[in-house]
C-alpha cells in the first residue's frame, strides 16, 4: 500500500523568481534571509535531505545529501496560497484572481452591508494584527465587522469572538464569498476572529478560509476518482473547497499538523496525504518575525526523523512550499519566489538534483505517475529520482 505525503511549509520560498521585480519582490529569499538572520539555521535533517543543495539558494550545500532536491517556478502570474496550491495539484490558473488594491469599491461594500445587515469599517490594506489594534475598539463598540485588503487576491474580515459569535462570523464571510464572483472573483475570503481587550487584542486560531472550487481538474480529483485516499490536513480543505478530498483533518497550527502526519503514517492510508503547515506564513512571515520563522523551521526539522522513520519501503515524502513571505523585507505580503522540492524515499536515488522545474505542476505529475496514472499537466520527475 504505497503512500505519498506532501508537506507544504506555507511561504518557505527559496529565492526570487525572474519576474519578482514585477511584484515588488526583487531580492527576496525567505529561507536564506531567515538563515542569515539566525546566523545559521539549526535544521540538520532538512540539510541532510538536500534543501541547501538546491541551485541558486546561496546556502552552504552538504556532502552526500540523502534526498532528492530541486526548485520550481510558478507558471501562474500570482504569489498567493490558492494559486500556489492549485498549481502544486496540477492546475495553473491562467487569469489571475482579482486584486482590488487600495479598497473595495462602494458597489461591493454597500452590497455587502445590505446583505449582512450592518455597516463595515476599515476597507484599506493592512496587516491583520495592526488593524485590530487600530479599529478593534470601534468594532467592539459598534459591532461593525472590520474589512481589509492585502496585495493578494483576498477579502479579510476581522471580528471579535465576544461581539460576533463564530458561527455568525463564518456566515458573514460566506455571504461575502457569494458576493465576490464573476469579474470580482477573489481567491479567498478569510475570516479572522480575534479576542482580548482594548490595547491587547489578539487573533485566535479559529481562522477559516472561504475559497472557490478549483476551475479545472487537479490530481486530487484524479486520485479520489480512482478510489485512492486523498487526505487534506490543515487548510487544504479550505483551499480546495473540499473538492477531491476523501478525508479532512482541519488542524490549526504546525504542532497539530505534524502530529496528524505522524498519526496517519502510523495508522495507514492508501493514497495521498496533503498537508499545509500554516504558522510560517500566518504567524511569522506576515508579521516580519524572522526569529519566530526560524524557530518554526527548527521545530519542523526536529520531527523529520520521526516522519521518515514511519515510512514504508515504497513511501515518498515531498517537502515544498506555495510561495514566499520573506519576513526580513519591509512589506508584510507574500513574495514571488521559487519553491523548494525536497524528496525522500527509501527506494529513491539519494543526491539526485531535480534542477529547476518550469511549473509547480511537476509535483502533481510525479504524484500521478507514482500511483500509475498520467496527468494532464506538468512533467513527472519520478524516473529521475529512481535513477
Amino acid at each position: 500500500m504505497p503512500r505519498f505525503t506532501i508537506i507544504v511549509l506555507d511561504s518557505v520560498g527559496i529565492g526570487e523568481l525572474p519576474d519578482a521585480d514585477e511584484f515588488g519582490d526583487a531580492g527576496t529569499n525567505t529561507l536564506k534571509h531567515v538563515n542569515d538572520f539566525r546566523g545559521g539555521l539549526n535544521i540538520p535533517n532538512l540539510k541532510k535531505l538536500g534543501i541547501f543543495n538546491i541551485r541558486g539558494t546561496g546556502l552552504p550545500a552538504v556532502d552526500d545529501p540523502q534526498g532528492c532536491f530541486g526548485k520550481a517556478a510558478e507558471r501562474g502570474k500570482a504569489k498567493d496560497t490558492t494559486n500556489g496550491h492549485f498549481e502544486i495539484a496540477g492546475l495553473t490558473v491562467k487569469t489571475p484572481f482579482k486584486v482590488f488594491g487600495e479598497s473595495f469599491p462602494p458597489r461591493i461594500i454597500e452590497e455587502l452591508e445590505k446583505r449582512i445587515g450592518t455597516r463595515v469599517i476599515g476597507n484599506y490594506p493592512a496587516s491583520g494584527t495592526e488593524i485590530i489594534k487600530v479599529l478593534g475598539d470601534e468594532h467592539v463598540n459598534t459591532g461593525y465587522p472590520i474589512v481589509y485588503l492585502s496585495a493578494d487576491s483576498l477579502m479579510q474580515i476581522a471580528m471579535h469572538e465576544s461581539v460576533i459569535p463564530l458561527e455568525r462570523q463564518y456566515e458573514i464571510c460566506k455571504i461575502a464569498r457569494g458576493l465576490l464572483t464573476g469579474d470580482d472573483t477573489v481567491s479567498r475570503v478569510i475570516c479572522r476572529p480575534f479576542t482580548g481587550e482594548s490595547g491587547h487584542y489578539y487573533r485566535t486560531e479559529n481562522r477559516k478560509d472561504f475559497s472557490i472550487d478549483p476551475p479545472g481538474v487537479t490530481v486530487l480529483d484524479l486520485l479520489s476518482e480512482k478510489g485512492k485516499d486523498v487526505i487534506g490536513v490543515g487548510k487544504i480543505e479550505d483551499i480546495f473547497n473540499r473538492r477531491g478530498l476523501t478525508e479532512i483533518n482541519h488542524t490549526k497550527n504546525n504542532r497539530e499538523g505534524i502530529q496528524a502526519v505522524l498519526s496517519y503514517l502510523k495508522t495507514g492510508f492508501d493514497g495521498l496525504l496533503f498537508v499545509n503547515l500554516v504558522d510560517f506564513d500566518m504567524l511569522y512571515g506576515h508579521r516580519n518575525d524572522p526569529e519566530g520563522y526560524a524557530e518554526a523551521l527548527e521545530y519542523f526539522d526536529s520531527y523529520i526523523p520521526d516522519i521518515t522513520g514511519l515510512m514504508g519501503e515504497e513511501d515518498i515524502l515531498l517537502v515544498t512550499a506555495d510561495h514566499g513571505c520573506d519576513p526580513t523585507t519591509p512589506g508584510t505580503d507574500h513574495t514571488r519566489e521559487y519553491i523548494p522540492i525536497v524528496v525522500y524515499g527509501k527506494q529513491l536515488q539519494a543526491g539526485t538534483d531535480l534542477g529547476i522545474r518550469k511549473t509547480f505542476s511537476d509535483i502533481a505529475a510525479t504524484v500521478a505517475e507514482y500511483f500509475g496514472y498520467q496527468f494532464q499537466s506538468g512533467t513527472s520527475f519520478l524516473k529521475d529520482m529512481k535513477g
